[in-house]
């Protein structure tokens, strides 16, 4: 492993060859913008947990889309086996692997890379890339906070590069059929929309801070957030839980449905005014508790019951937003035992209120009910393998057309969307209601709210005002 002198030096020059273009390349001396038949050469950025869904899913168009995955990447060398021997198995092309993101930025071979690392890395990692030339696939949540999910908007459309912002619902042929049922009045005007995230969670429990594993670059995994002795219930897939590096489950899986909700809701803007509530319940505060056993959950790492845990993030939080024209969006996280709502029960999904009935969407099916009626009038049809879209796909088609409106999630409807969850988190950290002057993305007369629109970036990983 680089030794932390060694790659302090590394990342000066790195940065140095940033500011002057883009690891070396302005937009307009980086032409290569492959054509309508030519091979795409994709990296993927991050190939933990969800990286393993972007693996299979870029080997899954490998032949019918011209794509090769040549370089997955990763802080976390120990994955690299298993990751390359994944595609290997798929198309019998093992790719390259590499740890430092700003060798595969330089690579020139390279067309677009896929972006599945921590939410605090996702702005710099998409602005190193566009100015390197690069496509961007980014997950969910566009940004970390609202500052910088605009400064990706920016790079995007300077650069004149197709980025895609991970919500994949936008690509289900039900979904889409679902918002323009609504958009079409199929349940009359519509005044109100509810995105549901229900999911219980156990205890990721605590650690005492510790020595990275030898194989892990933890000062390049920390990038733009403040540095803390490596702790292992900070780290891998428990990051979502802190507010240096995640964004709560009302950031993670939240964006999701927020989004389905403001496209439904059919807002191109931001809300006018946000309230969030909530807190960590459910879990146990005494010290001297019997100890849970560890259970392996979602995201390969342990979880302990209702053990003490150092999270930050609330687990039960309730958001309201209101728009202009007095639009209301409600979003509720419950991240302990609760009921489910929507005719199915549903656990993830969302509701429309309209002025002649309601509709819901889980998944990929959707019902609308008239009025008092029990019984749907209207509801999705069941989708084959035909029938269905594909949110990696459709991102490289728009790679191949050029154009932003091919997307199916451009960025700046992920970052529209990014920002409803990041407005809630402000109003929660702040205890109170909060007024958005949206045309100018501040909050009115609070600057405690207004300081946790962006952050202070660990040097060199600053996200520029300058893209």
């Amino acid at each position: 492993m680089t030794k932390r002198r060694e790659f302090i030096k590394q990342s000066a020059l790195g940065s140095a060859a940033i500011a002057m273009g883009g690891i070396g390349f302005s937009a307009k001396s980086y032409n290569s913008i492959a054509g309508a038949n030519e091979r795409i050469n994709l990296a993927l950025i991050g190939i933990r947990n969800q990286g393993t869904v972007h693996i299979n899913n870029w080997c899954g168009i490998a032949k019918s889309h011209n794509v090769n995955l040549k370089t997955l990447c990763d802080t976390d060398e120990a994955l690299f086996e298993r990751g390359a021997k994944l595609a290997l198995d798929k198309t019998g092309v093992r790719p390259q692997t590499e740890w430092d993101m700003l060798k595969v930025f330089a690579d020139k071979e390279i067309d677009a890379v896929s972006i599945v690392i921590p939410n605090h890395w996702h702005a710099l990692a998409t602005i190193w890339a566009l100015q390197a030339g690069k496509h961007v696939y980014i997950e969910k949540p566009a940004s970390h906070n609202i500052w910088e999910g605009r400064k990706m908007v920016e790079a995007a459309r300077k650069y004149d590069k197709r980025v895609q912002v991970g919500c994949n619902n936008r690509s289900s042929k039900n979904v889409r059929e679902a918002i323009q049922f609504i958009h079409d009045g199929g349940i009359g005007e519509l005044f109100a929309a509810r995105a549901l995230c229900f999911k219980a969670r156990d205890s990721y429990g605590m650690a005492k801070d510790s020595v990275p594993p030898a194989t892990f670059h933890y000062d390049r995994w920390r990038g733009p957030a403040p540095y803390r002795p490596y702790n292992e219930k900070r780290s891998h897939y428990v990051w979502h839980w802190y507010w240096e590096t995640g964004n709560g489950d009302t950031g993670n899986t939240g964006p999701h449905q927020l989004d389905i909700a403001r496209w439904g809701l059919n807002k191109m803007e931001h809300p006018a005014t946000v309230y969030s509530t909530g807190g960590l319940y459910g879990l146990r505060k005494d010290a001297d508790s019997p100890k849970t056993p560890g259970k392996r959950v979602y995201g390969d790492v342990e979880a302990y019951g209702k053990d003490r845990t150092t999270q930050e993030t609330p687990n039960t939080q309730t958001c309201s937003y209101i728009y202009n024209d007095g639009t209301l969006l409600e979003f509720e996280c419950r991240g302990r035992f609760t009921n489910n709502e929507g005719s199915k029960g549903q656990e993830v999904g969302n509701l429309f209120y309209g002025s002649d009935g309601w509709l819901e969407i889980y998944g990929d099916e959707w019902n609308a009910f008239r009025e008092r009626g029990k019984e749907p009038f209207a509801s999705s049809k069941k989708m084959d393998e035909n029938d269905k879209e594909n949110h990696f796909s459709n991102f490289i088609d728009a790679v191949r057309s050029g154009k932003n409106e091919d997307l199916h999630c451009d960025i700046y409807d992920g970052f529209l969307s990014s920002t409803l969850p990041h407005l809630a988190n402000i109003s929660y950290r702040v205890g109170h209601s909060l007024k958005f002057m949206g045309e100018y993305e501040k909050f009115a007369n609070d600057p405690e709210a207004d300081n946790l629109l962006t952050r202070v970036y660990r040097k060199p990983y600053v996200v520029p005002n300058e893209v």
